[in-house]
């Protein structure tokens, strides 16, 4: 929820950033079906947020760790999770700025179109409010790779937000859609490529390893297929080794 007093802070520093931050193009929106519907993207470290705040041209929210919408949480979660790749002797540095940010991410974490993510009972509540979400015919934008490399593209899924598909069905008995969506920001675009539907009938194993695979496989063949460009990957690792698409 948004905290007090702060939304016009966040107004202000979501302005800055727009100023600032190139404008992405979203390209494919015609494969976007009617209905709401699941996003899932390449994280791209910061950029996949940005650009999904910033410049996705219809309604949506965000899936946002948990940890960045508390300041406490975030000088932990933010080292981890930003830096701790870089060089060792850049380590108190980089500790230092993830406690200078946090009550800058408290802030824009809160006052964004953003669902709290959490990985313990807490999901349940995540769950709750993005099949909320999509019953009001809003979609949700969730970036799902964690630190397993999956190939130069991509990291691996996590695939339990695909579970929120069963519940939306118990709700409204509807099959979710799942839209693979590239981000470039060497390009300055993101592209929406074709759905996969969710199928009730099947076993949630099934589904998860399906869909996630279908997802997975789809970025990949569009990241490959765009003109040579370096890939911002999901891990915040020096820029000399960002690999090429192709």
């Amino acid at each position: 929820m948004p905290k007090k007093n702060t939304a016009a802070l966040y107004r202000f520093i979501k302005g800055t950033i727009k100023f600032f931050y190139p404008k992405t193009e979203a390209v494919g929106t015609e494969n976007l079906p009617d209905e709401p519907c699941i996003i899932v993207g390449n994280h791209t470290q910061m950029n996949g947020p940005i650009a999904a705040e910033l410049y996705m041209p219809f309604p949506r929210s965000t899936w946002c760790a948990g940890q960045m919408m508390d300041k406490k949480d975030v000088p932990a979660y933010a080292f981890q999770d930003f830096w701790s790749e870089k060089p060792a002797w850049t380590h108190p540095f980089y500790k230092l700025l993830s406690h200078a940010i946090a009550p800058v991410c408290e802030v824009v974490f809160t006052n964004a179109e953003t669902i709290g993510v959490y990985h313990d009972a807490r999901i349940l509540s995540t769950f709750r409010s993005t099949v909320e979400k999509l019953s009001e015919g809003i979609s949700v934008v969730i970036f799902p790779e964690h630190n397993v490399p999956f190939n130069h593209i991509l990291y691996e899924f996590q695939d339990r937000f695909i579970d929120v598909a069963k519940l939306y069905y118990r709700k409204t008995k509807q099959a979710l859609s799942f839209v693979p969506l590239y981000i470039a920001p060497k390009l300055h675009k993101m592209y929406f490529g074709t759905p996969i539907r969710f199928s009730p009938d099947a076993s949630m194993d099934e589904e998860r390893k399906r869909i996630s695979a279908y997802l997975m496989e789809e970025i990949t063949a569009m990241a490959v297929s765009l003109p040579r460009h370096r890939v911002i990957p999901y891990r915040n690792i020096p820029k000399k080794d960002y690999p090429y698409n192709i």
